[in-house]
C-alpha cells in the first residue's frame, strides 16, 4: 500500500502547482475501482464511489510547502515531503475507500447502497487561501465529513485553531540616523513588543494552547533608497474559538490609532489577510465514535486531540455543519520539517481503522 504513497511524495506539489499530482491521483481512483474520477475546476482531484443520497466526504489536501526531502525507505519508515503534511493522510483514504468499493460490489447490506463516499485531493491548503476546499464547500452537502491531517494511527482531532495574517508597512522620509525619533523600524518592533504583551495577558489563565493567542513574527525586512525609509513586518496569528480574526483585527487598529504614527510624515499601513475562525466539533457523534471503536479493536488507546494550527477543517466545518473530524498517519511534529517522514506499519494500520469506520458508517 505504502507505493502509492511513495509515488504521490515523488510528485512535486507547491502550492498552485497542483496539476501533475492531481492528474496521477485522478487516474489512481480510476485504475482502483472509482466509478467516477476527475479534477474539477478548482484543481482538486475528486474519486467517488456509489450513488446514494447521502455523502461522506473525505477531504484531503495533496500541495506542500517548499523544500525537497529526499524520498527514500529507512527503518520502516518512507521519508518525503508531504508524507506527513498531508499526501499520508490522502493516500490513506483512496486505498480505504477501494476497499469499501470492493466490499459494497461483493454484496454489502443494502442500506449502504443509500451512501455515497466521495474523496477530494485539495489545492492551495498550506498557501492560506484553501482554494480547494472553498469549492468542495459550496458544491457538497456530506452528512459526514473527515479531514485528511495527521493525528497519528490512535488520534482523532476535534478542532483547529482560527488564523489571521497582518503585514505592516511603515515608511517615512528618510532622516539623518543622529535625530532623536523612533524610525519605522523601531516602531515595526513597537507593534510586535504590543502583539506579544497584549498576546501573554490575554493568556494568562488560559493554560491550555487552544485556548490561547499564539503570534508569530514571520519576516522583517526594512530598507532606504536615501528619500524614504520603510519596514514590512509580518506577524501571524493561531487564534481561539472565543477571539476570531475581527476582535484581533481590532485591536491592533486600536493600537495603531493609540500611537500617533499617523499624525507625523510617517504613514502605517496594515493588511489582514487568510482569516480564518476556530472551529471545535463534538466527540459526542456517531463519526468520532465509530473511530473510537475502529482504534479500539486495533488494540489501540484512542485520543481526541485539539489542534494550534489551522486546516481546511476550519473552511468547510462552518459551511457544512455536520459531524467531522480530522485523521490520518503521522506525526504532526514533523509538518513541514526537513525530516519529514511516516511509519509504513502506522500507515497501512491507518488504513485499516478508515475501512472500519467507514464501513460501520454506511450500515
Amino acid at each position: 500500500m505504502i507505493e502509492l504513497l511513495e509515488q504521490c511524495v515523488r510528485i512535486p506539489s507547491l502550492s498552485g502547482e497542483e496539476e501533475a499530482v492531481a492528474q496521477f491521483l485522478r487516474d489512481q481512483m480510476a485504475a482502483r475501482g472509482f466509478e467516477r474520477a476527475f479534477i474539477d475546476e478548482a484543481g482538486n482531484a475528486v474519486g467517488i464511489i456509489g450513488n446514494g443520497s447521502r455523502q461522506l466526504v473525505m477531504l484531503g489536501h495533496m500541495d506542500t510547502v517548499g523544500g525537497q526531502v529526499p524520498v527514500r525507505y529507512e527503518e520502516g519508515n518512507l521519508y518525503g515531503r508531504g508524507t506527513v503534511d498531508a499526501k499520508g493522510p490522502l493516500c490513506a483514504f483512496i486505498l480505504a475507500a477501494e476497499r469499501v468499493g470492493q466490499w459494497l460490489r461483493a454484496g454489502a447490506p443494502t442500506q449502504a447502497g443509500q451512501w455515497q463516499i466521495v474523496v477530494i485531493g485539495a489545492t492551495q491548503e498550506e498557501a492560506a487561501s484553501s482554494k480547494g476546499a472553498h469549492y468542495a464547500a459550496q458544491h457538497y452537502a456530506p452528512a459526514l465529513c473527515i479531514i485528511g491531517e495527521p493525528s497519528g494511527v490512535n488520534g482523532v482531532t476535534l478542532g483547529y485553531k482560527g488564523r489571521l495574517l497582518v503585514e505592516a508597512h511603515f515608511e517615512r522620509p528618510a532622516r539623518h540616523t543622529a535625530v532623536p525619533e523612533p524610525g519605522v523600524i523601531e516602531h515595526a518592533v513597537q507593534l510586535w513588543n504590543w502583539i506579544d504583551a497584549y498576546a501573554r495577558a490575554y493568556n494568562t489563565d488560559k493554560p491550555k494552547a487552544f485556548d490561547q493567542i499564539i503570534p508569530s513574527l514571520r519576516a522583517i525586512r526594512s530598507d532606504t533608497d536615501g528619500l524614504r525609509d520603510w519596514c514590512t513586518v509580518l506577524i501571524g496569528f493561531r487564534l481561539p474559538v472565543e477571539f476570531g480574526p475581527d476582535a484581533m483585527t481590532s485591536e491592533i487598529n486600536r493600537w495603531l490609532n493609540d500611537s500617533g504614527i499617523h499624525s507625523g510624515d510617517e504613514t502605517a499601513n496594515l493588511m489582514y489577510y487568510g482569516a480564518e475562525h476556530a472551529y471545535r466539533a463534538s466527540k459526542d457523534t456517531p463519526l468520532a465514535r465509530a473511530f473510537v471503536d475502529a482504534i479500539r479493536a486495533a488494540g489501540l488507546r484512542p485520543a481526541f486531540k485539539h489542534k494550534t494550527g489551522t486546516a481546511d477543517f476550519n473552511v468547510v466545518g462552518p459551511v457544512w455543519n455536520v459531524p467531522i473530524v480530522a485523521y490520518g498517519p503521522g506525526d504532526s511534529a514533523l509538518d513541514h520539517t526537513p525530516d519529514e517522514h511516516v511509519s509504513i506499519a502506522e500507515f497501512n494500520q491507518s488504513v485499516d481503522i478508515l475501512e472500519q469506520v467507514i464501513r460501520k458508517l454506511v450500515v
